[in-house]
């Protein structure tokens, strides 16, 4: 996952604390799900869940139900288009940038799952592939403790 030249190095940290209050505390399904992120980059995001007995989809192996995994990549996606949008607006006021989400919502979602989800814990990636001035297409990734690709995504999100 490639940054591309023309985005900022890095956001202000009172950008990544509101994102990170958004992602994390006022989107309650992330928070019932345990997202927490762990990179913040306007080129590429990551974020973590630690598996719990909540989140189990068959219980004989402790296997990660696989909506969970749909619905943290999809999560992903969104913070990935909320990173390239707040990167290209850097003109403007951390704050500012943080208000231009309201409309986000996804219109397209596609999962291919890999490996069974067991482990104690998984990273999740994404990068957007494409922001228009309408829609936005991202890649996605779901990864088991040791690295292994466990579950792939692409997804469009409509941003305006």
């Amino acid at each position: 996952m490639n940054k591309p030249a023309s985005l900022p190095a890095a956001f202000e940290p009172e950008f990544i604390a509101g994102l990170r209050q958004i992602f994390e505390e006022k989107i309650p399904f992330n928070h019932l799900l345990g997202l927490k992120i762990t990179r913040l980059e306007p080129a590429a995001v990551a974020a973590r869940i630690d598996m719990r007995p909540d989140l189990v989809g068959h219980f004989a192996y402790n296997r990660l139900h696989g909506g969970v995994i749909s619905a943290g990549l999809d999560a992903m996606g969104g913070l990935a288009v909320m990173a390239a949008i707040g990167a290209k607006h850097m003109d403007e006021a951390p704050m500012d940038r943080l208000h231009r989400f309201a409309k986000l919502g996804t219109i397209d979602l596609r999962i291919d799952y890999l490996r069974p989800g067991i482990g104690s814990h998984f990273e999740l990636r994404a990068e957007v592939l494409r922001l228009g001035s309408r829609v936005a297409t991202t890649r996605m990734e779901f990864l088991g403790p040791q690295g292994e690709l466990m579950s792939a995504g692409a997804a469009a999100y409509i941003v305006s």
